[in-house]
């Protein structure tokens, strides 16, 4: 049996799939998850759709894979300690506001076991260091990120996915205000058993 022959398959299969994921991230950036189509991406990456299927099983799983997002936090040492809170739920009101792939990849994330893994990886790459640094007990970060996660996500998850009129009518001042105490003491209390 030739060696050759039996790494061409998996070669192809490496450059079938990097061809639809770039197709992909075009396709999303230019069209927007909800236009963006299936047919449109294969087309874009010259193969059947049913590979894209193959691969990826749907749409859904297919932008999971294909989208990097770069929370851009601020560096945990630049921020006040006692102003982090403040600070964070401002980032990330900008970041929904600004970034309609956030706001995708978080409808993706609710439906789709690929888009809540992505979801995941991206918090706790991305989230779980800074607590690190601003929690009392870094042995606490886990739980205390993923308590910050709980307010953020579920403040985009109403105010940008589900569109709750009073969550989608408050200010952002008025947003951060009720919500930055809350951010803080998750990151910065004493745990509530000691």
């Amino acid at each position: 049996m030739n060696k050759g022959t039996s790494a061409t398959p998996a070669r192809r299969s490496d450059a079938t799939r990097r061809a639809i994921l770039d197709a992909a991230r075009e396709r999303f950036a230019a069209d927007g998850y909800e236009r963006a189509t299936i047919r449109a991406i294969a087309q874009q990456a010259k193969i059947d759709p049913s590979m894209v299927m193959r691969y990826y099983g749907n749409k859904e799983g297919l932008f999971a894979a294909a989208v990097a997002i770069d929370l851009k936090l601020p560096d945990a040492g630049s921020l006040p300690r006692g102003g982090a809170g403040r600070a964070l739920v401002t980032h990330f009101l900008h970041q929904w506001e600004e970034n309609e792939v956030l706001t995708a990849l978080l409808r993706v994330g609710v439906t789709n076991d690929a888009g809540a893994e992505r979801m995941r990886g991206i918090f706790s790459d991305q989230l779980l260091p800074l607590a690190r640094r601003l929690c009392p007990d870094p042995e606490q970060a886990p739980a205390r990120a993923a308590l910050v996660s709980s307010q953020l996500l579920g403040l985009a998850l109403t105010r940008y996915v589900l569109r709750f009129p009073p969550a989608v009518h408050l200010h952002p001042e008025e947003i951060t205000a009720w919500l930055a105490p809350t951010v803080q003491h998750y990151l910065t209390a004493p745990h509530p058993g000691t």
